[in-house]
């Protein structure tokens, strides 16, 4: 845990909490909307895992950046986890979602 505070420069152990809470909500959360909007888009399980699961991924997937933020926002972790996404989008090289001066 020492590593984890040091590498993401995290004060204290309630923060680094939080942050855990935040990452299983958002996961459990963006998973679970997917469900409902794989459906309205018409991708039902019958459709055989070949076309259902990669189409539920690619709903998870912006649904998980957004809720990320949001829920960091919540939870008084903006800072943090803006930082971490735009981390993970220039390491996805998907920098270019992201406003330059942001």
């Amino acid at each position: 845990m020492k590593k984890l505070k040091e590498r993401w420069n995290i004060q204290s152990d309630w923060q680094l909490t939080i942050i855990f809470i935040v990452f299983a909500l958002t996961g459990s959360t963006s998973a679970k909307f997917a469900g409902p909007l794989t459906e309205f888009v018409g991708i039902t399980k019958e459709m055989g895992g070949l076309i259902y699961w990669p189409v539920r991924i690619l709903i998870i997937f912006p649904i998980y950046q957004v809720l990320l933020v949001c829920m960091g926002w919540l939870f008084g972790e903006y800072h943090f986890f803006w930082t971490f996404e735009k981390k993970m989008l220039r390491s996805m090289k998907l920098g270019f979602l992201i406003r330059k001066n942001a």
